[in-house]
């Protein structure tokens, strides 16, 4: 059969079938009385042959090495064309990723194009200024994608890197709050921190709805850090898991102080009492986990917490008997100064009358 038919039944152009002739990869077995080249029916096997294993991503150096070399392991380069088909796919979605985040930017002229691949570009240095000036810049500067933004924040490792990032999406509003709530269901316990901790500087009543459903994370960190951002901004369903950390000792002296604020409102200091004190009656606590519920009672406002006190300044565990006694006087010297400023406000003070100073 000679090469046009050969092009023609197989696909592949005459062009194709002199290269493999040149290299020796697939040569015609005879030649016409015209002198041109001839292939056997063998021949054309053998282009069928090359034709699949380069449909595999092969290149013609390694076709030749798998059809010329008897020892030849197929399994080791079909590993190797795994890999770098693998390489290959995430370069083109790396390329893709940045692409879209460049239409989201929305550039106006390829200005404004450069501008963005700059700062993404910023954003993934491996060095740590540089991707710190990156994230500060993006508010002011070159607007960068929301997406962008959100996935340095749950990938920055460096606390200054990190803290820059959370500040620039505080200020982007809560156009990155899906993301980031998504990111809180990560395989990766720390992109599930760093999104939490993320969420809780974005000051919107949206920040604080993925807040409370993180309260119920099976992430125990989550949970905690969740629990202090909505303590901090007056939301009372936080208390359970704030007494929770007092109790295990896990920043339990932030805990015990946002739990101070939330009683700040009289309603709620009885019910924040409250549950630290029937946290206190449970029989399986340690005394150290008693002494801080106790300490904890401080900040307390109201006359449920100063009854527990008092109670608690009789206790058998003399540590906790010691610490309730310590608040209670420090809450009657507390008292008394603010008895004193009162009278004295009211003109009962010294050198002055009720109607107003002496003359």
């Amino acid at each position: 059969m000679l090469i046009g038919d050969v092009a023609r039944r197989s696909g592949v152009s005459a062009r194709m079938l002199r290269h493999y002739d040149s290299l020796g990869l697939v040569r015609p077995t005879g030649r016409s009385g015209a002198g041109y080249r001839e292939y056997s029916d063998e021949d054309i096997r053998l282009i069928f042959q090359v034709e699949s294993l380069r449909s595999l991503g092969l290149s013609l150096r390694d076709v030749r090495r798998a059809l010329d070399d008897p020892g030849f392991a197929p399994s080791d380069l079909v590993d190797d064309l795994i890999r770098r088909t693998r390489q290959r796919i995430a370069d083109e979605l790396d390329l893709l990723t940045r692409l879209r985040r460049i239409g989201a930017a929305e550039p106006a002229g390829w200005e404004d194009v450069l501008q963005v691949v700059a700062l993404l570009q910023a954003l993934g240095s491996p060095s740590a200024g540089r991707r710190q000036r990156a994230a500060l810049s993006s508010v002011d500067g070159a607007p960068v994608p929301v997406e962008a933004l959100v996935e340095a924040a749950l990938n920055e490792s460096d606390p200054n890197v990190a803290g820059a990032l959370r500040w620039a999406l505080a200020q982007s509003g809560d156009e990155g709050l899906a993301l980031l709530a998504d990111g809180l269901r990560s395989p990766q316990a720390d992109v599930r921190e760093r999104a939490v901790q993320t969420i809780a500087e974005i000051p919107h009543d949206a920040a604080t709805d993925v807040l409370r459903d993180a309260l119920a994370s099976p992430d125990v960190v989550v949970r905690r850090d969740a629990a202090l951002a909505l303590g901090a901004r007056g939301v009372a369903d936080a208390v359970p898991t704030l007494i929770d950390m007092v109790v295990e000792e896990t920043k339990d002296a932030e805990a015990a102080d946002v739990l101070g604020v939330l009683a700040t409102d009289p309603a709620e200091a009885d019910r924040i009492a409250t549950s630290l004190v029937d946290c206190l009656s449970r029989g399986t606590l340690t005394p150290s986990a008693r002494r801080r519920l106790t300490e904890a009672l401080a900040d307390i406002p109201g006359s449920t917490a100063a009854r527990a006190l008092v109670g608690l300044s009789q206790d058998d565990d003399r540590a906790v008997a010691l610490t309730a006694t310590s608040i209670l006087t420090l809450r009657e010297g507390a008292g008394k100064l603010r008895d004193g400023i009162g009278r004295r406000r009211h003109g009962a003070g010294p050198g002055t009358m009720p109607d107003g100073p002496l003359a």
